[in-house]
């Protein structure tokens, strides 16, 4: 089966695991997938993920964080540049995910990168997704 946009269904397995409860979900790997799932970790979004070689192209494992309460971590998570419409920002376009509380996910030279560390290193790229 072919997969047209794999950055939407990680996001979406992601998004639907945290609201169903599940300890973790099984990704189709790619690199960009893995680099958002670094960020993820990095920024204290998801408690930690792995690599599981399966033969074909890999399988990302993302291991969910929830708050004491049970509440998943993520509260929002969605696509910003689709296959057939894609946004592109410099270091003063990135946008500020309620007011620096959550982060934006960019696809830059320097590999996938948080807004902050866009800021950081001064590079702009493409943005992949929001997260809050």
């Amino acid at each position: 089966m072919s997969l047209s946009d794999p950055i939407a269904d990680m996001l979406t397995r992601i998004r639907n695991g945290g609201r169903v409860g599940k300890k973790e979900v099984r990704i189709r790997a790619s690199r960009v997938c893995r680099g958002i799932a670094e960020v993820l970790k990095e920024e204290g979004y998801i408690k930690d993920y792995d690599f599981i070689e399966d033969g074909k192209q890999g399988i990302v494992r993302v291991f969910l964080k929830y708050s004491n309460l049970g509440q998943h971590v993520i509260t929002e998570i969605s696509r910003v540049s689709k296959p057939g419409r894609r946004i592109y920002g410099g270091t003063d376009d990135l946008p500020d995910v309620l007011g620096g509380l959550g982060i934006t996910i960019v696809s830059t030279s320097k590999g996938v990168m948080s807004d902050r560390n866009c800021r950081k290193d001064n590079v702009g790229g493409e943005l992949i997704c929001t997260v809050n």
